[in-house]
This record gives structure tokens, C-alpha cells and sequence, in this order.
């Protein structure tokens, strides 16, 4: 059942709308029903176009629309439901020769963008420049900020990478050359499938062209595009007709990936829409809301009622931090709240180290989210890299790891035995692996069946496994599960696309083994734990220099950024909030001094109309404070212990 508001934007005519959707407001749902409308009133699938931010989301939203209609029509298959990225990827691929690439064109992950960044700083010489050039990935992020942005270089330096503004100039010849290197080995990047789709749209006819295909575009958590993907759906729909975006304003939190809090905000007059506003909240206790409505000048309101306050809690330091929130969760799981339904959520991912050091001498599983990726992990990439050399023979980048994974191969064997390669083709390689030469050479004429690679390409790399990395076994198992994934595909170029443009969370994303326990407990930054939901959360360091960051202290944009964060945080919490804030944090030195510690100032953002809504505890724990205070003074000598066993 939709609310009065939820069932006017699901049956809104054909006209531009903004969906205004508070946290927990129904969102999802409600677009969904949207789409279940537009089918149910004769609009043929192929002819919505549905953007969403991952994949995962356009399935969801997909499943919704299905069980709705239902009773109506037998199967609904939407084939135009993607993220930005990927349904420019398609377009892109459609009309490949008129924005002069090959249909085969590779799309690199940001670790191989990165890899051939630092290629191109090697062959530039900025790699050894006397002062320290920015790293690879520093690069990228320069490169990447300044092309969503489609501000100048001076801009994006200036405001997000200042420490690099005496570098523009080199920056720039950089950049020039990454451009030209990708188009010569027929190559494009995470950004480019934005950029390639935004000039396909500068030009009249092909925009046209594009524009016919689709009645209607729907576009998921507005609030996180950037200028580029507004730049495209105004040349997509530039009156309008048959555009809904949904989002929130108050959950823009992805300035640091270049999206603009400006493309929701200035959307009704850009467009001339109507805006449909949700706040009836289907998620969290009227106090919760309260606070957050408090923090953001919201006003949602509860449909579940009454509950207990929120509570701001101080405590003495990290540790102490950590003994509380390991206490609550038992005391909430005694309540049955399962563990898996309380989440401790963070600024940023190395401020749940102590906990975790905690979790673990209690034996309690985890879960964290917001650390290492499952594709980032090196022995994945190298066994991607085999696949992505054979589904683009010029991807030179691919090439280069495949070759420096056989013994004895640096890179300037591995440049030279390319060099060769681009001559003589894969039997270039059987002098150094006549293994590594076959496979490829197999894998790569047109007939070979996708259904078998990866395995063939496991088998393989199987012996260099054991060989460059500890505990093979577990990374073996890693490997497994890509086989698994790539079975969803139809085609290897089909499985390496998706892999680059939204990559699965996975093994990596692990910490402990929590796959072995029925239970465990979610440990996530914020930024990870945006549209989820748990009965109780508890946000960690809530005190100035994280909530907000240090990094975003002398710009307004930023520390309003910062505000919106928290209230993402604190609206993840169904009926259960804990904002900790340590009086002092422990720092670790260098030097022969120790450690000291530095002392938290109270959140900016919790003003006096904010602590009205919350319960304020001091918190102390006897075991932790003890522990504290003989930090330093015991002496263990472990070397006589050690030296006993002999």
C-alpha cells in the first residue's frame, strides 16, 4: 500500500518530477511502483530507461516492479536498467565507430587506470623528480575529479588536492599523454563512459537518436550525480518529458567522487518540475528522527511512534569506545537483537581498529564494510589481467602484470617480450611460457567458448599462486568464487565490463570469518552504509576531527557535506542510537617518548537544539580505565620466555 504522497508520485503524469525522498521515507518503493504504473499504462519496457547506482539496485528495483504487475502481465524484463555506467558502456559500444573506437573496446578498472598511470609516470621521468610527485592513485583522483567536475585543473587542485598545486604543469602532460595511450591501445576508463556518452549527446543527430529510444528516464539517489551526468540527461530529455529523479538532498554525501548536491537542488527550475515531497518515515522511532530532523532542519515523521531517546555517550578514550559498544551489542543480542541486525558505523575505515582488536579477544564474528575490495586484492587482479590481455590483445597494461607473473620477468623483459609480441603474435610468448602461449592463443580465437576459461585460466596461474603469495589455499578459495561469478555471463568481454563497472563486494570484504557463525555483527564506514538499515547502530568518535573531518574544516560546502554525513549515519538506526564520543584519543609516536594522546572537542554540529533530543551519558568501565592506566608500566619479558622453550 502506497501513502497519498508515495501513490501521487507513482501515478504523475508525463511531465518532469522530483521525487523529494527523506531517509527511510520509501523511496525504492515508491519508484518502483512508478515503474509498475508506466507499465500498467502501456509503455512498452524496452522504452523506460531506469538509472540506479549499482546493479545491485536495478535489480531491486526491477523485482519490485515484477511482483507488482504481476497479476497484470506475466514477465516484465526491463533491458535498460543499469548504472550511468553501464548503459553508457552499451550505448557507447552501439554506436562504437562514430565515436571512433573498435565495438571491442576494453574498460579499465580504476587498479588498471592507476597501473597505467604509473607506467606513464615512469616513462615521463616523474618518478624521480626531486621533490615527491603524487602517486598513481593520487593522480587518478586529480585526473578523475577534474573531468566530472568540468572545471579547470587549477580548480580541482586548488580545492581538494593542494598539496599537489605545484605540480600542475606536469600533471597536465600527464594527463594529455594517459588520454592519447588509452585511445592507442583502444582502452577507456571508469570516466571516459561518461564522457564519451556526454559528447555522443553534443552532437544533434545522435542525440536525437538516443533520445527516441526511451518514453521515459528514471533516475535513482539524484543527489549523487555529477555535473556530467546532468549534462547528459539534459541533453537526454532537454524538455523534460518523461523524467522523474528521486533522491534526498540531506544524504548528499559524495562530493569527493565529484557528484553535486547542486543537480537535485536546482532541478525544478532547470527543468521546470513538480516536486513531490516524502516524510513519512517507515524506518526509525519519532526520537531518532527528531535528533536527525534536529541536525539537518528536517521533518520526517515517524510511522512506527514512540521510543527511547538516543543517546550521546562520552567515554574516556578508543578502548573505553570500544568496551561499550562490545557491552551494548551483548546486551542488545540478550534482548534478541540478533548481531547481525546492529551495525557500528564510522568516518573513516581505521577507526574501528581498536574495536576490532576487541571483537576479536571476545570471539565476537564481524563483518566490515569500507576496506580492501574484493578486485583489489593482487592475486585477483592478476588472474583478471590474463583474461583482460586475451579479450584485447593491445592492452598493455594487462599485459604487463600477465608477464612479470613468470620467474625472472621484470619489466623491461616483460616490455621487450610485448615489443615481440605485437609482431609475432601469442607464440612470441613460449619462450618464456610455452603454458601461458597456448592458453592464450586458444582462448582467443573467435570460436572458443566463453564456458570453461577462468578455470583454464586458474589452472594455469595455479603454480605462480603458491609461488608469489602466503596462504595460497585462502586466495585459491577467492578465486573459486570468480569462477562462480563469471558463469552469470554470456561472454568474457560481457564479465570483464561488469567486473570494472560495478564490482561485487566479496571475499575481501571480509575481516574474521563471520561465514562460519549463523550471526555477526556489521562493522561499516558511513559512506558503505548508505541505504541500509539496523535495529541498533552506534556511530564511533562523534566529536570534532571526524564528525567533521579535520580535512573539511575551512570550507562551508564541505563541513554542510560533513552534517549530512552524520544524518545518514544516524538515520541507518531503527529503534536503538548510540553516538560515542571519546574525551581523548591515544596516539601512536615515532619517537622513544610513547604514546600521548590528544584531546576531542565536542561536535559542532551536536548544538544545544540537537542535545535536546539526546540522552547524555558519561560512561566509564573499570577494566578498560585499569588497563589504561598501566599502559606503559608493566614490563613482560618475553625474550626469557622465549629463550625457556630451548
Amino acid at each position: 500500500m502506497l501513502n497519498t504522497r508515495q501513490k501521487e508520485a507513482a501515478t504523475f503524469g508525463h511531465g518532469p518530477l522530483l521525487i523529494l525522498a527523506g531517509a527511510g521515507t520509501g523511496k525504492t518503493n515508491t519508484l518502483a511502483h512508478r515503474v509498475a504504473h508506466l507499465l500498467l499504462s502501456g509503455t512498452a519496457p524496452e522504452r523506460i530507461l531506469l538509472l540506479t547506482f549499482s546493479r545491485r539496485a536495478a535489480q531491486e528495483m526491477t523485482r519490485r516492479a515484477q511482483r507488482i504487475v504481476a497479476e497484470s502481465v506475466k514477465e516484465v524484463r526491463l533491458p535498460w536498467s543499469g548504472t550511468f555506467h553501464a548503459i553508457g558502456n552499451r550505448l557507447i559500444r552501439s554506436h562504437a565507430q562514430r565515436v571512433g573506437l573498435a565495438p571491442g573496446f576494453t574498460v579499465l578498472d580504476r587498479g588498471d587506470a592507476a597501473d597505467l598511470v604509473d607506467v606513464l609516470r615512469h616513462e615521463l621521468g616523474l618518478s624521480k623528480t626531486e621533490k615527491r610527485f603524487p602517486r598513481k592513485d593520487t593522480c587518478l583522483a586529480i585526473y578523475s575529479h577534474r573531468v566530472n567536475t568540468q572545471g579547470s585543473l587549477a580548480d580541482t587542485l586548488q580545492s581538494v588536492f593542494p598539496w599537489c598545486a605545484e605540480w600542475e604543469e606536469p600533471l597536465a602532460r600527464l594527463f594529455r599523454l594517459y588520454v592519447e595511450r588509452k585511445s592507442s591501445i583502444q582502452a577507456l576508463d571508469y570516466d571516459d563512459l561518461l564522457l564519451y556518452w556526454r559528447a555522443m549527446m553534443e552532437d544533434e543527430a545522435l542525440a536525437a537518436e538516443i533520445g527516441e529510444l526511451f518514453d521515459h528516464v528514471l533516475v535513482d539517489e539524484y543527489q549523487d550525480t555529477n555535473v556530467l551526468q546532468g549534462e547528459i540527461l539534459a541533453r537526454l530529455r532537454p524538455g523534460g518529458q518523461g523524467l522523474t529523479v528521486v533522491g534526498d538532498d540531506a544524504q548528499a554525501i559524495y562530493s569527493f567522487r565529484a557528484a553535486t548536491v547542486e543537480n537535485i537542488r536546482s532541478f525544478p527550475d532547470r527543468f521546470g518540475a513538480s516536486v513531490v515531497s516524502l516524510e513519512d518515515n517507515y524506518r526509525s522511532t519519532q526520537p531518532i528522527l527528531d535528533a536527525a530532523n534536529a541536525l539537518v532542519g528536517k521533518s520526517l515523521v515517524s510511522r512506527k511512534g514512540a521510543g527511547e531517546k538516543p543517546r550521546y555517550v562520552t567515554v574516556a578514550d578508543d578502548a573505553a569506545q570500544a568496551s561499550y559498544v562490545v557491552t551494548k551489542v551483548l546486551e542488545n543480542r540478550e534482548k534478541s537483537i540478533p548481531l547481525r541486525r546492529q551495525s557500528v558505523l564510522f568516518r573513516s575505515s581505521h577507526h574501528s581498529d581498536v574495536l576490532e582488536l576487541e571483537l576479536v579477544r571476545r570471539n565476537i564474528p564481524y563483518v566490515k564494510y569500507g576496506g580492501l575490495k574484493f578486485l583489489e586484492a593482487a592475486h585477483v587482479k592478476d588472474l583478471l589481467a590474463v583474461l583482460r590481455w586475451a579479450d584485447n590483445p593491445k592492452n598493455r597494461v594487462a599485459a604487463w602484470r600477465t608477464l612479470q607473473l613468470l620467474p625472472g620477468v621484470g619489466p623491461a623483459t616483460a616490455a621487450s617480450c610485448f615489443t615481440r609480441f605485437e609482431t609475432s603474435g601469442w607464440e612470441a610468448l613460449s619462450p618464456l611460457d610455452a603454458g601461458l602461449s597456448g592458453l592464450l592463443e586458444s582462448v582467443t580465437v573467435p570460436e572458443a567458448p566463453w564456458a570453461g576459461q577462468v578455470a583454464r585460466v586458474r589452472e594455469w596461474y595455479a603454480p605462480h599462486l603458491e609461488r608469489l603469495y602466503e596462504e595460497a589455499q585462502v586466495r585459491a578459495g577467492d578465486l573459486e568464487q570468480l569462477e562462480k561469478i563469471s558463469a552469470q555471463f554470456d561472454s568474457r568481454e560481457r564479465f570483464l565490463t561488469e567486473l570494472a563497472l560495478d564490482p561485487p563486494s566479496a571475499t575481501g570484504d571480509l575481516s574474521g570469518a563471520p561465514h562460519l557463525d549463523e550471526d555477526y555483527l556489521v562493522l561499516s564506514t558511513v559512506h558503505s552504509a548508505k541505504g541500509q538499515e539496523w535495529d541498533a547502530v552506534y556511530v564511533l568518535n562523534v566529536a570534532d576531527g571526524n564528525f567533521p573531518s579535520e580535512f573539511a574544516t575551512g570550507r562551508a560546502d564541505l563541513i554542510e557535506e560533513e552534517r549530512r554525513l552524520l544524518y545518514v549515519a544516524m538515520t541507518r538506526a531503527k529503534t536503538s542510537l548510540d553516538l560515542l564520543a571519546p574525551v581523548k584519543y591515544f596516539v601512536t609516536q615515532q619517537s622513544r617518548m610513547g604514546d600521548r594522546h590528544v584531546y576531542g572537542a565536542k561536535s559542532r554540529f551536536l548544538t544545544g537544539e540537537v542535545m535536546k533530543h539526546l540522552e547524555a551519558i558519561a560512561w566509564s568501565d573499570e577494566t578498560t580505565t585499569r588497563h589504561r592506566h598501566s599502559r606503559g608500566t608493566n614490563v613482560v619479558d618475553v625474550a626469557a620466555k622465549l629463550r625457556s622453550m630451548w
